[in-house]
């Protein structure tokens, strides 16, 4: 699994990320609102209080990390995503919890929550996971590994010989690195840099006996747990996997660093800081200048937490609360080692048999329907059909990445316009874009440069893209673009043709291997006019556009969401059958909230799938009895959004990119599109049916707000894991057609 903060709440991350690899779709958290006015007679504690929602979220990546009968090196990794969750988690929520409280905004949250009450709260919860973090890594996790001889190692536990190598090797490859720096009247403590894991060395020299201070940087550059054995090994049980931590090597060699003084303790600790942009974009005449001198700021954030290792001294804490100035609850004493964000270095080892089962992305059956190697025309087969994709299941480099590449070959293609929210270092996608505007096609990249944590990327995308010739816009002036688009203008008998594809993830070839998405490709005139007119929207002045099948953010999708549950609740109030069923990463905008609560007291049956944040309080009596809200994590990120109205018989379905907050709904450009299809309808009504059923194992959320795992029968035996059934069925289904 992994996670998406944009978050996008996180959990599974990119394992293909650097440089911690467990910074999943990464964790964008909402943001705060104040509370709710009731109506309609509801009551004042109607919703969860999110920010503990998000952190409940996280405990249930930490018992995926708990679960004994799941493959050991995921569980290693899940281990690393919950730490990578938290840290996001503190450089976002805590720190902008933290504004609230100094300037003094004193209004509640939707929960009915102070933002005092509300931080005391969180950390306390912050806190105790993270002792439970660090005791299912050393207590359980840490046994296990070694029972398949996989070993993390202190230093005495090294055989001469070793210690010789790692001595050769701290030499040449670590020293020259490192930077110790002293803490006396000439030298003011240092700044200390936001998730960095340092060293505090306590040193005495020898002819004063006076004891002095110094702080040393852990290297990032370097690999946080430093195989002993070689990279190669650990690849069956009866190649042993040794693994020492980096600051351990650099402890024992502290005297190499303070040459003629005598080393009396060292300790490790890391600060999370403040990593929240902030960027005024009505003043900014520059955005990519605002935002790049924000990114510089970034770096020097106030810090909103501090953690050390259990056994550091208290003349150390003190020192470090009172130069680094952290109240003493935002202090987190852990055992070591710290920062377990680095347990992707075990994770990654290649023990088979410790992982999932790999699995093969299939191309759809409408797109190669006899499973050969040749590449489909995937215009031909839009023209045929609307194809709906369903990744990693079906495979995104068959289907999206070649709709693109094959675009930007065929010379009967005019234009393309693309957004970009995420995407990787080595992207196709950018590259299909280039090559078309270098063979002379009009091209337009919509890059949202704001994408938090991957601004600097995209804006060095930005700029290759408009080097090659791309016509490069930034949407919106207080918007971020969240929509996933893209259109396509093909001359076919001298006719314009427009062929689209939208979607619930992003143009990211990497993470559709580990997000579980959405995609829609179509030819219909409808949908390429109502992109089409997006797109103008977004690069030009198109204020009034209105569209037919798309709900467009911040314009019509909430109102048009509650439009059709409100036309649930009237068809259930003529007696006929009503049932509103959501998919979403996020529950949280108060008023489609409440929609739900009127539906669900008019009778409407309301199903809720959410993977990450939930503020909606479902089974609560008189108010939402026919509610559920339930919750699938594992080995993919659960990422797509899908909204289902019963629509008197005739089903809407939407797919899209929005998810149910105030940023998404307010704050950002998100885009639904209406399926068209009965067959893709029928598909997707019984994939969410398969995702509710009481044998699929999930969490289920209590009106108290309590998640509850299911995931075994009264008999003890496993329920089925809905992604290892579509695994299964995508299988099962190419082997009949082969």
């Amino acid at each position: 699994m992994t996670v998406d903060n944009d978050s996008e709440n996180s959990a599974l991350p990119d394992r293909d990320t650097t440089p911690s690899k467990a910074t999943v779709d990464r964790i964008e958290l909402p943001e705060f609102a104040p509370a709710a006015e009731p109506e309609g007679g509801f009551s004042l504690d109607r919703f969860l209080d999110r920010e503990m929602s998000w952190l409940d979220f996280n405990a249930r990546v930490l018992e995926l990390a708990e679960d004994p009968d799941l493959f050991l090196l995921e569980r290693v990794n899940f281990l690393s995503i919950f730490a990578s969750n938290l840290d996001e988690f503190f450089m976002v929520r805590v720190a902008g919890l933290k504004r609230r409280i100094a300037a003094d905004i004193a209004v509640p949250t939707a929960a009915g929550v102070n933002p005092v009450d509300q931080l005391e709260a969180l950390l306390g919860r912050a806190h105790e996971l993270q002792v439970r973090h660090a005791r299912a890594f050393a207590e359980s996790v840490v046994p296990a590994l070694a029972d398949e001889n996989i070993h993390l190692v202190r230093w005495d536990e090294l055989a001469q010989p070793e210690q010789d190598r790692l001595g050769t090797w701290f030499k040449e490859q670590v020293f020259p690195v490192l930077t110790p720096l002293a803490v006396d009247p000439a030298h003011p403590f240092p700044y200390i840099s936001g998730l960095s894991l340092n060293l505090a060395v306590l040193v005495r020299n020898p002819l004063t006996n006076k004891q002095l201070f110094a702080r040393l940087k852990v290297p990032d550059a370097l690999p946080r747990l430093v195989s002993v054995d070689g990279p190669r090994a650990g690849h069956s049980k009866n190649s042993p996997a040794r693994f020492i931590p980096l600051e351990k090597v650099i402890g024992v060699h502290l005297e190499a660093l303070f040459p003629g003084m005598e080393v009396v303790e060292f300790h490790t600790f890391r600060v999370t800081r403040n990593e929240d942009l902030e960027v005024e974009e009505d003043d900014a005449e520059n955005l990519l200048q605002a935002l790049e001198k924000e990114l510089l700021r970034r770096r020097f954030g106030p810090p909103v937490r501090l953690e050390i290792a259990d056994d550091i001294s208290d003349s150390v804490r003190d020192l470090l609360v009172r130069e680094l100035g952290v109240s003493q609850d935002e202090v987190f004493s852990l055992p070591s080692p710290l920062d377990l964000r680095g347990l992707g270095d075990i994770a990654g080892i290649d023990r088979r048999d410790l992982h999932y089962p790999k699995h093969l992305a299939r191309t759809s059956r409408f797109l190669n329907e006899s499973e050969t190697s040749k590449a489909a025309d995937v215009f031909a087969a839009v023209r045929r059909r609307d194809i709906l994709l369903h990744h990693p299941y079906d495979s995104f480099s068959t289907s999206v990445q070649a709709f693109l590449e094959q675009a930007a070959a065929d010379p009967k293609v005019v234009a393309i316009k693309q957004t970009l929210y995420r995407t990787s270092g080595d992207s196709p996608i950018v590259d299909a874009l280039i090559d078309a505007a270098e063979a002379g096609k009009q091209v337009l990249a919509l890059v949202e440069i704001k994408a938090r944590f991957d601004e600097q990327a995209n804006i060095s995308w930005a700029r290759k893209l408009e080097q090659a010739g791309v016509h490069v816009v930034y949407g919106i002036v207080g918007l971020k673009t969240h929509s996933k688009l893209s259109l396509v203008v093909r001359r076919e008998k001298g006719i314009m043709r427009r062929y689209v594809h939208i979607g619930t993830g992003n143009y990211h070839p990497r993470t559709a291997r580990y997000y579980e998405d959405l995609g829609l490709l179509t030819c219909d005139e409808q949908v390429g006019e109502d992109v089409s007119k997006l797109f103008n929207q977004l690069s030009g002045y198109a204020p009034k556009t209105t569209f037919k099948r798309l709900l467009v953010a911040p314009r019509s999708l909430r109102s048009g969401l509650i439009d059709l549950i409100e036309r649930e609740i009237a068809a259930r109030h003529k007696g006929l059958d009503a049932r509103v069923v959501i998919k979403v990463n996020s529950m949280v905008d108060e008023a489609i909230i409440d929609a739900l609560y009127r539906a669900s007291q008019a009778g409407v049956k309301v199903d809720v799938i959410v993977r990450g944040i939930c503020s909606l309080r479902p089974g609560v009596a008189g108010l939402s009895d026919n509610i559920r809200v339930r919750s699938v994590l594992g080995r993919f990120l659960e990422h797509s959004r899908v909204f289902a109205f019963s629509n008197e018989g005739e089903p809407i379905v939407y797919i899209g990119s929005a998810d149910m907050m105030h940023r998404n709904l307010d704050r950002r450009v998100e885009a639904l599109v209406a399926l068209s299809n009965a067959e893709d309808k029928a598909e997707l009504l019984a994939l969410l049916d398969k995702y509710l059923d009481a044998g699929t194992a999930s969490w289920h959320l209590d009106a108290d707000g309590t998640w509850t795992r299911h995931h075994l029968d009264q008999s003890g035996s496993a329920l089925m894991d809905i992604q290892e059934y579509l695994l299964r069925s995508r299988e099962r289904s190419a082997a009949r057609r082969s």
